[in-house]
């Protein structure tokens, strides 16, 4: 396992990150995901995402009760706050001071541990004005709570808002969580330049397109039984824009390119993110420990231009790159 610098800060994570959202609490059993934990661990995964939205909340005590004895100093332990919690009442979502406050702690509670080392705004809040969630992240940080603060899907135009205010509050704001791949670059035209002006790095989620860049999804045919494509709780809907025979037929000629470097299809999406200066760990999720095992093995690979080439060649218009399609919800629906 190799480690990144997250953003302009001294925290560094490993560059595989293991991520528990439609997993853990939800599809999985609780000694099925305890023993993917056990199997990033034994990879060298240092880093761990989560949320209090997952599961309602039972993702973040699943992965708890995971890491539970190991040394807390080794581990770097992420989640997150915005999206409807608990009974889903009129407070209890998106990033006023009164849910932030009270969703770090329970997020503590579940995790067990007194602190997170990045507390991510899950989405950007039309419906509060920014000074008050970023100063409810400034006290957070002042109380020991969250190291470093974070973002996920915000526009540029958002991130270069909250990073203002952060400097004027005195704490860092590291990092931006998006959804990045070979077919999903939205990132590219604006996120990421001002990041970099910045100084934050991504933790992108995603990097295999939710299964579609493996190759499994075949032109013409129907998608294997028990995957994503057909889960209708699992995201199926999220999956459903690569679900043509254009993009599947493009994924297709992936095949000849991975095997020319000797990684497997899915190990040569989670290596492509990673090619990218600003991706500073790509989030990956299993169902089973040799997932875990198998995506870890695109740490540390370097891609050569004419890789990188065959890749675009391969895919050619098929990826999105319009930077509008980084949003959140105008409104938060409870």
């Amino acid at each position: 396992m190799e480690f990144r610098y997250l953003g302009n800060s001294g925290l560094k994570i490993s560059e595989i990150t293991y991520g528990n959202w439609l997993t853990h609490g939800s599809q999985v059993e609780n000694d099925i995901a305890a023993k993917c934990v056990r199997a990033a661990l034994d990879e060298g995964i240092s880093t761990f995402d989560t949320a209090d939205v997952y599961a309602n909340t039972a993702a973040e005590q699943v992965l708890g009760d995971a890491l539970r004895g190991e040394r807390r100093e080794s581990l770097e332990i992420f989640t997150k706050v915005y999206h409807p919690t608990g009974p889903k009442g009129h407070n209890d979502t998106g990033l006023s001071r009164k849910h932030i406050m009270e969703s770090i702690n329970g997020s503590l509670t579940r995790l067990g541990t007194d602190y997170v080392d990045l507390y991510q705004a899950h989405r950007y809040d039309f419906e509060t004005p920014l000074e008050e969630t970023m100063q409810a992240f400034a006290d957070i940080v002042r109380q020991g709570k969250a190291l470093y603060i974070g973002v996920s899907e915000w526009t540029a135009e958002q991130i270069r808002a909250g990073h203002s205010l952060a400097t004027e509050l005195g704490f860092l704001l590291i990092s931006n969580q998006p959804q990045y791949s070979m077919l999903w670059r939205v990132i590219e035209p604006e996120v990421i330049p001002t990041s970099e002006e910045l100084g934050l790095s991504q933790i992108v989620w995603s990097p295999v397109a939710q299964g579609v860049l493996t190759g499994k999804y075949k032109p013409g045919a129907e998608p294997p039984a028990g995957s994503r494509a057909t889960d209708e709780k699992g995201g199926a809907n999220m999956i459903s824009r690569f679900m043509n025979d254009e993009v599947l037929s493009g994924v297709q000629k992936l095949q000849p390119i991975a095997a020319e470097v000797g990684l497997s299809m899915a190990q040569l999406a989670v290596a492509w993110v990673l090619q990218n200066k600003n991706v500073a760990s790509a989030l990956i999720g299993a169902s089973r420990p040799e997932q875990v095992s198998e995506n870890v093995q695109a740490a540390g690979v370097k891609l050569d231009d004419a890789i990188l080439t065959k890749i675009d060649d391969a895919l050619g218009g098929l990826a999105e790159r319009d930077p509008r399609l980084t949003k959140s919800p105008e409104t938060r629906l409870v």
